[in-house]
This record gives structure tokens, sequence and C-alpha cells, in this order.
């Protein structure tokens, strides 16, 4: 009875599938009666007939649903080969064996076979590849492990041979086919043995899984970003709001349940082996150069969205608070996606370019690195977003592309001017420009040790130039360092000193203007004590300008003489170690007196005991208490903390010693202040009595 059973319902459905005209439902409902057969049919020949005409089946297939087709199929085929996996018994027992006559169905290995033989000609190859990705999760994905060793290599070796022939097959080239291959692959990789993973045909594989990744059941090129602004809304005190029910938020959200979506992490790592495995290396040339296309399309379209003209610090200004909490959130988290997937595929293109005879040549190596650098470029607006440049993998493909472009001091004047801010000399007021001369600027710093003082005058001062001015915008804080960060990167090239003469002064001005308010007291100080290195031996400007460390210590000294006492305002402390001493105050005046105890280690041992005098004069004018206390702390360290070499270090032993330097930091230069035994001392004034 059972079996009849099952016979009229294999009929049924093997009739339904050559119908055009069914409702989703009853769609669903083939799928389920499709899933009942496959795990009850007792007749292996019924197995085979219902896979082959499930694989050609006008109402399977003749749908627009994209890839969601090729993802049921392969959980289809994961549910029956689950549910055939947990009713085979275990062992060889009399109990089992009982078992094993008693079940209903076909046991797992003749399953298995029967489902295979159903993948004839007349099914599209890569409509295979799903029917055995389903085959391997179901049986081997959840360590089930219950096929023959056999078998299972069998069943791999028909994955490498169904996608490398659908590869080559004519109707393998449209998206959705296209797509539905390394949809496949990528849910069965992992469970692939090592000396399979290795047999497919990436050559061809590749452009293939590029191509599915920035088609509409991937990243569709950026288009997800389009229709974004017509979707915003003025709404209470003029802000902006887009709402969940939008048709762009709606259709970001299903963007981010799609199949292939989903799995964007481990499709990355894939195209990251295949491009370590590809045969060609102009195939990784091919995949640098769409996903640099790629990245130009998504930057433009990101352009024209109003989110990329508001800063994080201001948007609660400008947009609403579910604006804020609800729908931007999932827009960001898709952008993390796309950074994070092209981050791993262009690791696996440097480490490519570095290992591969052809890639690794000037000719290539040097494009390579540039395009890396602008692809880098491209999506720095999600890079500073989103806090990313400590990533690990990150600081690889930029630093890598970095290294190898300044092998070629000529290509990197060419990059650097090829991406050069059409209006420099002014802070831009786009948040998207701003973000690309925080790159540049970093950038440079890099490049600064590699350019000749022409060019770094002229490619790099300038841009730097309106950024360390004084700054009323607190919002400009990371690129207002950066910029700092780059001009003692200049200062510091030894090829540089005469450009050093020319732009110190005014740069240290600049310097003292910032402080307190816009440059924190570990800021200034870092970068005092880089212009003291600078400019003592064996610095090239530490010769030819032999008095500049001293006349910078001079400007500190007149700024300690003459600075304030009052504590700094806890905000203006950047760093976290200044703010955790808020038990000792600092003041403009401790900061000056901590920056020449830095500059102490680098100077010449002609005046090293000149400045302990006059470090220990200023001390005197610090007020009791505290802040007093806490510098001959600092003093004292400056000396014995092992940073100065052995002549200073005698020097200062000396000073400290017998040359009066314990008494004017300890006593204020008076030892004969304090109560004494009468009689105990000559009173200061009475003659001896011989």
């Amino acid at each position: 009875m059972r079996t009849m059973q099952a016979e009229r319902l294999l009929t049924n459905v093997l009739n339904s599938y050559r119908r055009n005209d069914l409702k989703p439902h009853d769609i669903d409902l083939i799928f389920s009666n499709t899933i009942s057969l496959l795990t009850s049919l007792t007749n292996p020949l019924n197995v085979t007939l219902l896979t082959s005409h499930l694989l050609i089946a006008p109402a399977i297939w003749n749908r627009p649903n994209g890839i969601a087709t090729s993802y049921r199929i392969i959980s289809l085929f994961n549910t029956a080969a689950i549910s055939i996996r947990k009713d085979e018994p275990l062992s060889h027992s009399n109990i089992n064996e009982t078992l094993r006559l008693n079940r209903v169905g076909i046991e797992s290995n003749e399953w298995v076979k029967a489902v295979v033989k159903g993948l004839d000609e007349r099914g599209a190859r890569w409509r295979h590849t799903l029917v055995i990705a389903g085959i391997l999760l179901g049986m081997d994905g959840q360590n089930g492990r219950i096929l023959s060793r056999k078998l299972k290599n069998n069943i791999e070796n028909a994955m490498v041979t169904a996608v490398n022939l659908a590869l080559n097959q004519p109707g393998s080239s449209g998206i959705i086919a296209a797509s539905s291959i390394v949809l496949a692959l990528n849910h069965t990789f992992p469970v692939l043995r090592k000396d399979i993973q290795e047999k497919f045909d990436y050559n061809n594989l590749l452009p293939i899984m590029i191509r599915a990744m920035i088609s509409m059941e991937g990243y569709q090129n950026g288009g997800f970003l389009s229709n974004i602004d017509t979707d915003l809304r003025r709404r209470e005190e003029n802000k902006f709001e887009w709402s969940s029910k939008s048709a762009s938020f709606i259709h970001i959200q299903n963007l981010s349940k799609k199949p292939l979506f989903i799995s964007m992490g481990p499709l990355s790592q894939l195209i990251a082996f295949a491009i370590k495995n590809v045969k060609s290396p102009f195939k990784v040339i091919e995949v640098r150069d769409h996903l640099l296309a790629f990245t130009g399309a998504l930057l433009d379209r990101w352009i024209r969205v109003k989110f990329s003209e508001i800063d994080s610090s201001n948007q609660g200004l400008i947009l609403t608070p579910a604006t804020i909490h609800e729908t931007l959130p999932l827009l960001w988290q898709v952008l993390k996606t796309v950074f994070f997937t092209l981050i791993v595929i262009f690791q696996a293109i440097i480490g490519k370019t570095l290992t591969d005879p052809l890639l690794s040549s000037n000719q290539h190596a040097l494009i390579t690195a540039s395009r890396t650098l602008q692809v880098l470029k491209n999506i720095h607006f999600m890079t500073s977003r989103l806090g990313s440049t400590r990533f690990s993998v990150y600081a690889f493909v930029n630093l890598s592309s970095i290294d190898i472009l300044s092998q070629h001091p000529p290509s990197v004047v060419s990059y650097l001017r090829s991406i050069y801010p059409p209006t420099s000399g002014v802070i831009r007021r786009s948040c998207v420009e701003r973000s690309h001369d925080l790159f540049y600027l970093n950038l440079a710093e890099h490049f600064s040790a590699v350019l000749e003082p022409a060019d770094a005058e002229l490619l790099i001062i300038p841009v730097c130039t309106p950024y360390i001015e004084l700054q009323e915008n607190m919002q400009f804080t990371e690129i207002f360092e950066a910029a700092h960060s780059v001009m003692l990167s200049i200062f510091t090239a030894p090829q540089n000193s005469d450009l050093t003469v020319k732009s110190l002064p005014s740069y240290i001005e600049k310097l003292l203007t910032c402080f307190p308010n816009y440059l924190g007291p570990q800021q200034f100080r870092f970068a005092f004590k880089a212009l003291i290195q600078i400019c003592t031996p064996p610095n090239p400007l530490g010769t030819t300008q032999p008095m500049m460390a001293e006349a910078l210590l001079e400007v500190l000294h007149h700024r300690a003489l003459q600075a304030s006492t009052i504590p700094i305002p806890s905000m203006l402390l950047k760093s976290s170690s200044e703010k955790s001493k808020q038990n000792v105050l600092i003041t403009e005046q401790t900061v000056f007196i901590f920056t020449i105890l830095d500059s102490l280690p680098y100077l010449s041992v002609d005046i090293l005991e000149t400045w302990l005098d006059l470090v220990a004069g200023v001390l005197e004018k610090v007020p009791e208490g505290g802040m007093r206390d806490y510098c001959k702390k600092q003093f004292w360290e400056t000396l014995e903390n092992g940073v100065m070499d052995m002549d200073r270090s005698l020097i200062c032993l000396s000073w400290w010693g017998s040359k009066g330097g314990r008494e004017k930091i300890m006593f204020k230069g008076n030892v004969n202040n304090g109560p004494f035994m009468s009689g105990g001392l000559p009173l200061k004034n009475k003659s001896s009595r011989l």
C-alpha cells in the first residue's frame, strides 16, 4: 500500500514538473513532495528518474527567482541526505541488521549512487553541481561520514568534474548559472579534501566568482546605494529620516538575505584560494582591474547619497533617532561586508604578486601596487568610518603596496600626482574629500623618505598646511594629527635638511599655537622630541645647523617661564594615560618642562650641563605641591631611565652629585635652610678664632 502511494505521488510530481502555470505555494508543495519521495522511495531507479526530471523541470527553472531556486535545490538534497543518513544503522551488529531489514527506503550508498545516476546529459552541468553539493553537505558536512571511502572519493571527484565541465559549457556563461556554480562550490569547499580542492579549473573559475560577487546576486556593483536619497524625508526639527518601510531599505534588507551575500565571508576565502592556485597570472590582473572598477563605481554611488555629507560626530543633529539606530546600521553592515571581502581578496593578490615571477616584475608589480592603493582610497570612506586601518590584513595590503611602490620613486611621484587633491591649500568641505585627504596624508608619511625635496615641497606640504593651522572644529582631529605626522616625517628624511631649515620656523610657531587647545600634551612632547632629534647629530641637520636644537630649547624655556600654571582641562587631554593621571594636575608650564626633559638625552654633551641648570631653574617657578613633586620625579626618571648614553650619563651623574644638581632640584639650591643643632655649625659671618 505504501509503495502504491509513493508511486502515485511520484507520478503527480513528475507531471507537475512539466507545468508553467504554478503559483508559489504550488512550487513549495512540489519541493515538499520531492523531499518526501527522495527519502521514501524504495526503488533506486525511481530516485534516478526523479532526480533527472527535477533538473529539467520547467515549473522549477522557468521562474525569475535568481539563484534562490539553486539554493533550494542544494537544501533539498541536503535535507534528503541528512534524513537518509539518520536512518542508516551505524554498525553491523545483529540488532542493526534487523533494523536494516525493517527500514523503509534505500541504503545510503545506494541512494547516493541512484541520485548521481540522475545527473544525465539532459540537465545542465551547472545544475549537477547543486545536487552533488547537497549530497556532500548532507552526508559529510556535519561529520556524518557514513559513505564508504571509495564512494566519498568518487562523489568529490564528480564535483570537480561537474564544475570544470560546467565552466566550459556555453549555457554556464549566464549570471544565474555562474552564480549557482559559485554558490554550490562555496558551500562544499570546506568538506573537500585538500588534494581535491586543487583540481578545479581556477583559470576559468576565478573570473566567474568575481562576476558572481559583484552581480545582482551579490554586491550589485554598488547599485544598492542608488535609490537611498529618493527615500530620505525631512521630519521634525528639520532632520532627515530613512524609513525602515522605504523601498531602498527593504531592497538592502532583501540583499542581505540573499544566499550568495550571506556567504560572502567564505566566498572571499575561496576567491583568495583560487588566486593562490590559478595558473595564469593574467587572471589575477583581470581580477584586480575588475575590483578597481567596482570600488570606483561604489564610491561614485556613495558620493550621491546624503549620508556621505554627514560626519559621524554630527549625525545626531541631522538624522532622526530611528535612522541612526534602525536603518543606517544595516547599510554600514553591508558596507562592512564589502570592505572585508575586498581586503581578503587583495591580500591574496598582493601575496601572488610577491611570489609569481611575472607579477613580481617591475612592469606589473608597480601597477598592482598603485591600483591596490587606489582601491584602498576608493573604500577609505568605509575604512575611516569603521576604524579598520588596524586590521592586520588591511595593514599587510596597505604597507606591502607602499613598499613595492617605494622601490621606484618616480612611480611614487606619479601616483601622488594622480591622487593629488584638486584644491590643495584649503580644508575641503565634503566628508568624502576630507577622507581622501586623510588617506593622501597617511600615504605621504610613508613616501616622504623616498621623495626628493622639491617633490615633497610641491606634493605634500601644501596639503598639510591648512590642517596644521589652528582648528576650531574638533571633528578634524584625526586629519589634523596626520598632517603633523607628515610634517615630522618630511623633516626626518635626511635629504630634506634644506627644506627643514626653510619650513621649520613656521611649523614651530603653528605647533606652539595649537597647544594645548588642539594638540594634546603627549602629542606636543612627541613632536618637539622628534624635532630635537632631527636637529642633533648624527642627523645631517645637526651638522649643518648646530645651533638649531638649542634654539628650539630656548623657545621652550622662554615659554616655560611665562606659561600658565592653571591645570589643563581634562577634555583637552588626548591620551588615556594623561587622563589617568588626574590626581596630578598637568599645566602648560609642566608640559613645557617635560618636553625639555624629553630632549635632554639627545643634546650635545657640550651644552647638556647648561641645560640641566636651566631646567632646575625653571622647576623653582613651579608652584609648591603635587605639580612640583611630579616634575622632580620626571626629572629623576630622565636621568636614570637608561635612555642616555654613557657620556651623557656621566655628565648627569657629576652634575647631580658634585656640582649642586641634587641641591637645586631637591632643596631649591639652599642646603642651609632648616633647623640645625645649636653649635653644630659655625655662623655664616663669624670669623675663626685662630
